[in-house]
């Protein structure tokens, strides 16, 4: 027993320390290989190809007719998904976090079903409910309702794909916050609304919007799905990402990497947000250790 507990321990800390640092050395050097190669060399890639011609060509690029009318349609699609999908990943996760019920794991199980799923198998599925020849077609036909090849299709296409994002996020960190405050705000004759407003939203806040920023990037940048079920019409269905592939289709590669640069943009903005919400979220969660302690 004296032998046992004489043991030194051992941390993590020390077993990094007593790596030699040829092995660390190289470690680092892949990654940053890797990170280059794969993120830095393609993005860089995007920005040399739209500015070929000069930037004149570039402006001109983002505002031709066709570009503006998928540029305009991708942020319809997000304002309308994202807070959709927020509102069924707030729900979604006070539901799992906070009640017992049977089913919650069949619930979780479907949550993460589009995480599984191609995007292209998801953009079919829509096809083979409300195409022409699919089950709900000809009642749709009847009543001239167009959902396939318009637009009530990309945003169903697109909703498919973005709605476990805010839930994912969500579902972990309420979780780990518990119910103690809620409790407390209940007992002392606050009601559920005033309780969420006042309790549950202000503890949640970084990772919500960690989620609604991830589902607004997916929503903006969604192609399987969306090139499934739009049609590519021209001018009317085609989105910013379907835009890059007609462009590029049609050897207008300017017109292709110019849209692609904002895609881009789009994607290393996302990134930088991220960081900074993760790391809020962790300060949030440091803080509410804290005082419950």
């Amino acid at each position: 027993m004296n032998s046992i507990s004489a043991r030194p321990y051992i941390t993590p800390k020390m077993l990094t320390l007593s790596d030699p640092d040829w092995v660390r050395y190289a470690l680092i050097g892949l990654t940053l290989s890797i990170i280059g190669l794969f993120l830095v060399l393609p993005l860089a890639t995007v920005l040399l190809e739209a500015f070929a011609k000069g930037w004149s060509t570039y402006k001109a690029s983002l505002t031709h007719s066709d570009a503006l009318s998928a540029m305009r349609l991708t942020l319809l699609v997000a304002l309308v998904t994202v807070p959709l999908t927020t509102v069924f990943g707030i729900s979604a996760a006070w539901a799992i976090a906070r009640f017992n019920f049977r089913g919650k794991n069949l619930l979780i199980t479907l949550i993460d079903l589009p995480f599984s799923v191609s995007p292209v198998i998801a953009g079919l599925i829509y096809v083979l409910i409300f195409g022409a020849q699919g089950w709900l077609g000809p009642w749709l036909s009847e009543h001239d309702i167009k959902i396939v090849f318009a637009v009530p299709g990309i945003i169903l296409a697109t909703l498919f794909v973005t709605f476990p994002f805010v839930a994912r996020e969500l579902i972990p960190l309420m979780q780990e916050m518990g119910h103690e405050e809620e409790e407390a705000a209940l007992s002392l004759g606050a009601s559920g609304w005033k309780t969420f407003f006042r309790i549950t939203l202000p503890n949640i806040k970084w990772g919500l919007l960690n989620g609604v920023l991830l589902c607004n990037a997916r929503a903006m940048g969604e192609f399987g799905a969306v090139s499934v079920v739009s049609g590519h019409i021209r001018g009317l269905t085609n989105t910013l990402p379907l835009h890059v592939e007609v462009s590029y289709n049609e050897y207008d590669f300017v017109g292709a990497f110019a849209s692609a640069s904002i895609l881009a943009a789009l994607a290393v903005v996302t990134l930088v947000v991220k960081t900074f919400l993760e790391w809020k979220l962790k300060q949030d969660l440091k803080a509410g250790s804290t005082r419950r302690w």
